[in-house]
């Protein structure tokens, strides 16, 4: 029995794709004989002719690699797309670096280890690009004197 033109207005009809019309097996020579549109939409009032529910993508599998990523795992040089500065951005870096040297210099200037002149100096120095992390500003500051 071929029925491509009763799943075809079927589609038409539901606003689904082909493989998405679902035809009752019992009632196939009742739908067979309806050969108009609007003998296929009483056959889906009826029941008779029903779209199927829409597929959808499983995020399992995309919500375990994230929980592993999570703890760190897949991480290694296989992993590894794009340079070393796409991952991690050398501004994003600088950023890192001189906020923690500008809070350090702040709390050094608070608890007055360093007077205001110091500090001003140090924090331009920072600015500059002069120390590489706060161990290398405090080897500085130590070893000029600038500490109190």
């Amino acid at each position: 029995m071929n029925l491509t033109t009763q799943k075809r207005l079927a589609a038409s009809i539901l606003k689904v794709g082909l493989n998405r019309v679902w035809i009752d097996p019992e009632r196939m020579e009742e739908v067979s004989m309806a050969i108009t549109r609007e003998g296929v939409k009483q056959l889906i009032n009826n029941g008779a002719i029903k779209a199927k529910p829409q597929k959808g993508i499983s995020t399992y599998r995309s919500k375990k690699l994230a929980e592993k990523k999570k703890k760190g795992k897949r991480k290694g040089r296989g992993s590894v797309k794009g340079a070393k500065k796409a991952r991690n951005p050398k501004k994003q870096e600088w950023m890192t670096t001189i906020r923690a040297l500008r809070k350090d210099l702040k709390e050094m200037r608070d608890a007055n280890e360093i007077d205001a002149t110091t500090y001003r100096k140090l924090y331009k120095m920072a600015k500059g690009g002069a120390f590489r992390s706060k161990s290398y500003m405090k080897t500085y500051a130590r070893d000029h004197d600038l500490i109190k």
